[in-house]
């Protein structure tokens, strides 16, 4: 029994150790903004925000000035001293959550598409104090220790905005949300660091209140990990083991156009009956972001492997997916 129950152990830890050597190639793909109707009102201008006491709406403002996709700028926003002549003049409110109605006047006169408006809530701050446990060496040789606390302070700071996006022309609400942000810093009496003060911690959750918002607004990039197939599925020859081991060693140095030679020449060599080699040219398209090659790569993978594979399963439904996100996202960016 106790044989086999290390048996179990082994193969349990010898698995893990496989598993951990699989290769992996890093995917570059483009998503959608979360706010599909963010993209047809790029042309923005922050209102003054309520209770701001640490420039969220002057942060949106940067953010969405800052804002590039494939290093072209993808907001227009209209000068925050136009919206406030245009206030003035029309004696409107000036900051916090700006009616519909209002928005939509001050955009049409500024050329604005949307305008952001919002309230902040007051800052919230937190100290905690407790004590851990350490141990010193009583003696020179340290052969015995002893136990002592050090004190220890917690901070739990926390911020929210009421952020509110109206479309001009359509005269109605993008995007309204609470956007909370929060963090724990914590210091001992015998470490380095320090807590931020509560003005500082504000900044810091106001700065990630307005990436929150910005991120919610716009494509964006991701990474994916995807596991590379590194087994011959067939009886290879001594040559097309080494194509493959060369595929391999050229993806991950990011040589995919090498990598792309070798695997077709590998997919020729075994006649066209190795599930692995289809597969792996697969992933070097979707690197490459040629998604619909990578796709028929992928169906020719399943449809030579007689057992379920999982890395062909999740590149099956992955590159569905990912078609439609990328084909969503041109049509954001186009817009």
């Amino acid at each position: 029994m106790k044989q086999m129950v290390l048996w179990v152990v082994f193969a349990f830890v010898f698995g893990i150790f496989l598993s951990g050597c699989t290769q992996h190639v890093t995917i570059k793909a483009l998503q959608p903004a979360e706010i599909d109707r963010a993209a047809t009102t790029k042309k923005v201008s922050v209102a003054y925000f309520e209770n701001d006491e640490f420039d969220v709406s002057s942060k949106i403002e940067t953010k969405l000035y800052e804002k590039t996709i494939d290093n072209k700028q993808y907001f227009t926003v209209v000068s925050r001293k136009d919206f406030d002549e245009i206030i003035a003049e029309q004696k409107l409110q000036s900051s916090g959550l700006i009616e519909v109605q209002k928005a939509i006047a001050v955009g049409n006169l500024i050329g604005a598409q949307a305008i952001v408006s919002g309230s902040v809530s007051n800052v919230s701050a937190r100290d905690s104090y407790y004590y851990e446990k350490r141990l010193r060496c009583v003696d020179k040789r340290c052969e015995r220790m002893r136990e002592y606390l050090v004190g220890c302070t917690k901070r739990d700071v926390q911020l929210a905005a009421e952020v509110r996006m109206v479309d001009v022309a359509q005269g109605d609400v993008i995007y309204a949300a609470s956007i909370p942000a929060s963090t724990i810093w914590t210091h001992c009496d015998d470490d380095t660091h320090f807590i931020p003060t509560v003005d500082a911690a504000g900044q810091m959750l106001a700065e990630r209140i307005a990436e929150h918002f910005i991120f919610k607004l716009t494509p964006h990039y991701v990474n994916m990990r995807v596991a590379l197939l590194d087994d011959p599925d067939t009886k290879y020859d001594a040559r097309e083991e080494k194509l493959l081991e060369l595929a391999l060693e050229f993806i991950e140095q990011n040589r995919l156009d090498k990598a792309e030679e070798l695997l077709t020449e590998l997919v020729d060599a075994t006649e066209q009956q190795s599930y692995v080699a289809f597969y792996n040219l697969g992933v070097v398209k979707e690197a490459q972001g040629v998604y619909g090659e990578a796709q028929n790569y992928y169906k020719r993978a399943d449809a030579l492997a007689i057992e379920p594979v999982e890395e062909i399963n999740a590149a099956h439904f992955r590159i569905d997916d990912l078609i439609q996100s990328h084909k969503k996202a041109m049509e954001q960016l186009k817009q």
